[in-house]
């Protein structure tokens, strides 16, 4: 196999005598049996060869562990805004201050919607309440309610509020006037601003009672590109729900506040030599609340923590900066605003950034952020530099044997705030709810035609639905990327550092496998919907 000498000061900085020690290291079978505890907790594990031995896929299932036991105990889930996510966060501080790194909260503003739809006459009772990602305005009316073009006796078949037309001969003139609307044949803002065009004070959007449509629209969008906010108060109930308001004499109060409830950010650092460069990796540490999000984003949590417990005594040239995300799940939301809350001079100290957003998925394939466009044209700018780190985990997976592919440089995770302020990053990806294909099925194993995560966001996304090897590999793969940037970060920024103690040999990359005929490369689009239509 050709191998390559990288400059001595590079972020691959080779010397001979660190060549076999590495093979060894990184061997596909290193981590069949954990590492002795007592060994790697007092020694300096500041060669590959060493902090390899150390970080295994037994101690990154620990935390995994500890992870489920936190959701299990706290209604099934670990999403912001729950005592599972204060549970999650308690942990991880714990693990880090036991493991001597500096730990911090960075705390951020999240807003969060609370919709109420009650129900006065002629019967009183709260129905179940949803809201719309964005669009709505806020407030309380209490009214009756007008039924717009209903579809009751046929669930699914109408087009309830689509048309200026189906308000015509109703009467909103009332102080406060409350249209119930049912979803269907168009966006759910083409009915609310129809509405409120209208004279209605408040709407209430209720599902269409189609199979798989009867409970509140969950995750969806009131308007689409550029809206324009409503002044009323939007809000969506179920099927039931809206059999119940459109009762004769129906009254009703409802309301749309947004409550800011702030959430939390955990910062792990070591200190370097040089504090003015800064090597950052993170993971979002929330799930979502259909489940207790063990592989997303457990797995990506795990392996920092891992990785934080491995490293306690290393000595880096460069500060180390490890991050646990809130919210991302809401739609990246901590790592946008601890980015947005840096200063200039701030964020130029931060060399780089690595996103670790589900590393272990049961289906999995090995994936690299595309940081030279060479599968797929990113929608964004990719920042310099990001090219070097793709380069760095390509040598990885072939000094391991394991092929890989390319995953679009979206920015579709938490590294998106740091790519718009032309930070470098990149990151690893082992698929969520894209398809494995039979020529992938080939080349990594496991099932053609099943998700790459079979349990993505859903309540299965537990211990069992995880990969021991992904888990593995990916472990590594973290652990040896933080180890050569801590030392240096030359072939990104081009800040000279020192060679890495014992070496660091790797191969020439062996090359994507390509396997993706579209775009996304198995990315998840979890944060980008468009306008709900039925």
């Amino acid at each position: 196999m050709n191998r390559s000498r990288i400059t001595a000061r590079g972020a691959l900085a080779l010397t001979a005598a660190g060549a076999t020690a590495l093979a060894l290291a990184i061997a596909p079978a290193a981590a069949a049996t954990a590492a002795p505890a007592a060994k790697c907790e007092n020694r300096n594990n500041n060669t590959v060869a060493k902090l390899l031995e150390c970080v295994t896929a037994e101690g990154a299932m620990e935390h995994l562990e500890a992870l489920q036991e936190i959701a299990t105990a706290n209604g099934g889930n670990r999403a912001a805004d729950t005592a599972g996510y204060e549970a999650s966060v308690d942990y991880v501080v714990e693990t880090m201050e036991a493991a001597g790194w500096e730990v911090s909260i960075d705390e951020f503003d999240y807003l969060v919607p609370v919709p109420t739809v009650k129900q006065l006459t002629p019967q009183s009772v709260t129905h179940p309440a949803g809201f719309f990602r964005a669009g709505s305005g806020e407030g309380t009316v209490t009214g009756k309610v007008i039924p717009v073009d209903l579809a009751i006796a046929t669930p699914g078949g109408g087009t309830s509020g689509c048309q200026p037309e189906d308000f015509t001969t109703l009467d909103f003139s009332g102080p406060a006037d409350i249209a119930l609307i049912q979803r269907g044949a168009c966006e759910f803002g083409i009915k609310a601003r129809n509405a409120q065009n209208a004279g209605a004070e408040a709407v209430v959007i209720m599902n269409s009672g189609s199979a798989g449509n009867e409970g509140v629209p969950a995750n969806v969008t009131l308007i689409g590109a550029n809206p324009t906010a409503l002044d009323i108060p939007v809000v969506s109930t179920s099927f039931a729900g809206g059999v119940a308001l459109s009762a004769p004499g129906s009254t009703a109060t409802v309301s749309m506040f947004i409550d800011n409830r702030p959430q939390k950010n955990v910062i792990a650092e070591l200190p370097g030599i040089n504090d003015d460069n800064v090597v950052m990796a993170g993971a979002h540490l929330d799930s979502v609340l259909a489940g207790p999000g063990i592989n997303d984003n457990g797995s990506g949590s795990a392996a920092l923590l891992e990785l934080g417990q491995s490293m306690r005594k290393l000595k880096p040239q460069n500060t180390v900066r490890l991050a646990w995300w809130g919210a991302e799940e809401s739609g990246l939301v901590g790592s946008n605003q601890y980015v947005a809350g840096l200063t200039q001079a701030e964020k130029d100290r931060i060399a780089l950034y690595l996103n670790f957003d589900m590393v272990a998925s049961p289906n999995y394939i090995f994936m690299v952020y595309d940081g030279n466009e060479s599968s797929f044209e990113a929608p964004v700018v990719v920042p310099d530099g990001s090219t070097a780190i793709e380069n760095l985990f390509e040598r990885y997976y072939t000094s391991v044997g394991q092929p890989y592919d390319d995953a679009q440089f979206s920015g579709r995770s938490d590294y998106q705030a740091f790519i718009n302020n032309g930070i470098a990053a990149g990151g690893l990806f082992t698929g969520a709810e894209q398809v494995k294909t039979a020529q992938q099925a080939e080349i990594w194993g496991g099932t053609a035609g099943a998700w790459f995560d079979p349990c993505y966001h859903m309540a299965c996304d537990t211990l069992a639905n995880v990969s021991m090897k992904a888990l593995d590999v990916n472990s590594d793969a973290v652990a040896l990327a933080v180890l050569a940037y801590s030392y240096s970060t030359e072939l990104v920024n081009g800040v000279p550092g020192v060679e890495v103690p014992g070496g660091l040999l790797l191969p020439e990359p062996a090359g994507p496998e390509h396997t993706f005929a579209g775009g996304g490369g198995g990315l998840h689009d979890d944060h980008d919907h468009d306008p709900e239509v039925d």
